[in-house]
C-alpha cells in the first residue's frame, strides 16, 4: 500500500487485544508492522501480497528502517517455514498411520462380508435397512481424502497456532482470497497485484494510510474529552491508536524547534503518524536523522514559522525560550496574522506570559504546552501535555498531541500550565532526592539496597519511576533520561513561584540544595538519579 510520499510497509495480520473493538464500517484487519512494533486497524483495500512486490519495494525504498523491517519479515518467514516443515512431517506420519488403518479396515470389512453371505438366509427382514445405513456411512467415509481423515483424527487441527503463538493467527484463506482478488485491484500498481494470495502466504505490504500506533505497552487508548469541575479539559489518546483505526494527522504544516531529549522523540512520533514536519535545531547535525525520516529542514526559526501553520518549540530554560523568540532570525520575525506558536518548554509563568504577549501583538496565536515525562516516554509517545492559552489552537493541535502523548490537559489562561508543570516537577525532584537519601542511609547502616527496593516495590510507593531510578543507582548507570540540571532548574523556579505568593516550600528548598551539590560534583549532564552521588561524596 502507498500513502502519498510515504513508502509501503511490511506487516502481518494478528489477533487484536480482547478489549479492543473492531472499527465499524469497511472490513479491516488488525496489523502488526515489522521493524516498528506498531499496531493498527487496516482496511482491506490497503493490503497487498508481500512476495509479488518485495523486490519492487526494496528498490524503491532505500531507507534503513524499511530494510530493517524487511529483514524482520524474512526472519519471521524463516521461522514460520521451519514450523510448517515440522508440521508437514508430522502430518505425513499421521497420513501413513491412517492409510495402514484403512487397509486393516478394508480387510476386516471383507471378512465380515464373507461371513454375512454365508448366513444370508438367516437374516431378518429389517436387516436391509441396516445395510443401507452401513453402506451410507461407508460411502461417506470413503469420500474423505486420507488427509481429511488425518485432520479429523489429529488431537489439534493442523494450522492452528500453539497457545504461545496467538499473534500469528490470520483470517481464513477464503477471506484473504476475497480480499486480494476483490479490493486490491484498486491500487495503481502492476497487474500482478490482483493475483490471489496463496493459503500459505498470509503476509502483506501494508499502507500507512491509517498510521500504526506507537505501541509501548498498551494499544487500546481511546480519544475522549472530559470536562472537570476545575474547567480543565483532558484529551486522552493513550498509545496514539484511536478506537476507529489510528490518528488522522492534521493537514496543517507543522514546524518544530529544538531536538533535545524530549524534542527528538516528539518529532519522531509526529513523522510516524503522518504529519508534515519542518525541523530546526541550534546544532544542525541533529536534524539529519529526521531529514532521512521525511522531515524538511528550516534554516532559521523565523523561516520555520513563516513556512508552517503551527510551530512547536521545546528548549531548556527561560533564557533559551526568550532567545528563540526574540533573538536574531527568531520566531517573532516569522509571525504574522494567523501563524501559531506552541511553546513546550518548562519555564516560569512570567516568561511564558511575556512570550504570549509579543506573539499575539503580531497577530499570531499562542499556546503553552509543557510536557511531563522523560526521554523514554517521549520516544514512546506517552507524554502528558499541560496546555493553556488559545483554546482553538489547542483543538487544532489535537492530532499532534495524540501522536506525542497519552493525555493532554487544557488548563485555561496563559501561565497556568507553567505553574502546574513546575509543581509537578517539584514533587518529582523532591521524591528523587528522598529516594537517593534512603538508599544511602540503607548502605551506611548495613542494610541491603536491593532489599530496600524490593520492599518499596511491594508497598504503596511502588511505581515505574521509583523502580527505574533505583535501578539506575544500583547499577551505577546515570545515562540521562531527564537531565539533573533541568530538574534543579525546575526546583529553583518552583521555589520562586512559592515565594511570589508567600507560600513556604521547605521540602523543595532542601532538595534543591542537594541537587546544587550534585551539580558541583559535575553531575549536571547526568540523569536526575545522579543526585545520589551528592550523598556519597
Amino acid at each position: 500500500g502507498k500513502l502519498g510520499r510515504y513508502p509501503p510497509w511490511p506487516g502481518k495480520i494478528v489477533n487484536p487485544p480482547k478489549d479492543l473493538k473492531k472499527p465499524r464500517g469497511k472490513k479491516c484487519f488488525f496489523v502488526k508492522f515489522f521493524g516498528t512494533e506498531d499496531h493498527a486497524w487496516i482496511k482491506v483495500e490497503q493490503l497487498k501480497p508481500y512476495h509479488p512486490h518485495k523486490e519492487e519495494m526494496i528498490k524503491i525504498n532505500k531507507g534503513k528502517r524499511f530494510q530493517q523491517a524487511v529483514d524482520a519479515v524474512e526472519e519471521f518467514l524463516r521461522k514460520t517455514k521451519g514450523k510448517d516443515q515440522a508440521s508437514s512431517h508430522n502430518s505425513s506420519e499421521e497420513k501413513n498411520r491412517c492409510n495402514s488403518s484403512e487397509e486393516r479396515s478394508k480387510q476386516s470389512a471383507g471378512e465380515e462380508k464373507r461371513k454375512a453371505s454365508l448366513s444370508e438366509g438367516k437374516l431378518k427382514k429389517g436387516t436391509g435397512e441396516g445395510k443401507k445405513r452401513v453402506s451410507s456411512v461407508s460411502s461417506e467415509r470413503g469420500s474423505k481424502s486420507p488427509l481429511k481423515r488425518a485432520q479429523d483424527q489429529s488431537p489439534r487441527k493442523r494450522g492452528r497456532p500453539p497457545k504461545d503463538e496467538k499473534d500469528l493467527t490470520i483470517p481464513e484463506s477464503s477471506t484473504v482470497k476475497r480480499v486480494m482478488t476483490g479490493t486490491v485491484a484498486g491500487f495503481k500498481w502492476p497487474p500482478s497485484v490482483s493475483e490471489p494470495v496463496k493459503d500459505s502466504d498470509p503476509h502483506f505490504l501494508l499502507s500507512q494510510t491509517e498510521k500504526p500506533a506507537v505501541c509501548y505497552q498498551a494499544i487500546t487508548k481511546k480519544l475522549k474529552v472530559c470536562e472537570e469541575e476545575t474547567g480543565s479539559t483532558s484529551i486522552q489518546a493513550a498509545d496514539s491508536t484511536a478506537v476507529n483505526g489510528s490518528i488522522t494527522p492534521t493537514d496543517k504544516k507543522i514546524g518544530f524547534l529544538g531536538l533535545g531529549l524530549m524534542g527528538s522523540g516528539i518529532v519522531s512520533n509526529l513523522l510516524k503518524m503522518g504529519h508534515t514536519v519542518t525541523v530546526w535545531n541550534r546544532t544542525a547535525e541533529k536534524c539529519d536523522l529526521f531529514i532521512q525520516e521525511g522531515a524538511r529542514l528550516g534554516r532559521t526559526p523565523a523561516e520555520v514559522v513563516s513556512t508552517c501553520d503551527i510551530t512547536f518549540a521545546c528548549v531548556s530554560d527561560p533564557k533559551a525560550a526568550k532567545d528563540l523568540v526574540l533573538g536574531p532570525s527568531g520566531v517573532l520575525q516569522g509571525i504574522r496574522p494567523g501563524k501559531c506558536y506552541v511553546d513546550m518548554s518548562t519555564v516560569d509563568a512570567d516568561t511564558v506570559t511575556e512570550l504570549a504577549q509579543v506573539i499575539v501583538s503580531r497577530g499570531g496565536r499562542f499556546l503553552e504546552a509543557p510536557v511531563s515525562g522523560n526521554q523514554q516516554l517521549s520516544n514512546d509517545g506517552m507524554l502528558v501535555i499541560l496546555a493553556a492559552g488559545d483554546r482553538g489552537l489547542y483543538e487544532d493541535c489535537s492530532s499532534c498531541f495524540q501522536a506525542m502523548g497519552k493525555t493532554s490537559f487544557f488548563l485555561g489562561e496563559v501561565g497556568n500550565a507553567a505553574k502546574m508543570m513546575l509543581i509537578v516537577n517539584m514533587v518529582q525532584g523532591s521524591f528523587m532526592a528522598t529516594i537517593a537519601e534512603g538508599l544511602t542511609l540503607a548502605q551506611v547502616t548495613g542494610q541491603s539496597q536491593q532489599t530496600l527496593l524490593d520492599i518499596l516495590n511491594q508497598g504503596q510507593l511502588a511505581s515505574i519511576f521509583l523502580d527505574q531510578k533505583c535501578q539506575n543507582i544500583l547499577q551505577g548507570n546515570f545515562k540521562p533520561d531527564f537531565y539533573l540540571k533541568y530538574i534543579q532548574k525546575d526546583l529553583r523556579l518552583a521555589i520562586a513561584l512559592g515565594d511570589s505568593v508567600n507560600h513556604p516550600t521547605p521540602m523543595a528548598a532542601a532538595a534543591n540544595e542537594v541537587y546544587k551539590r550534585a551539580k558541583a560534583l559535575d553531575q549536571s549532564d547526568n540523569d536526575m538519579s545522579a543526585v545520589y552521588r551528592a550523598y556519597i561524596h
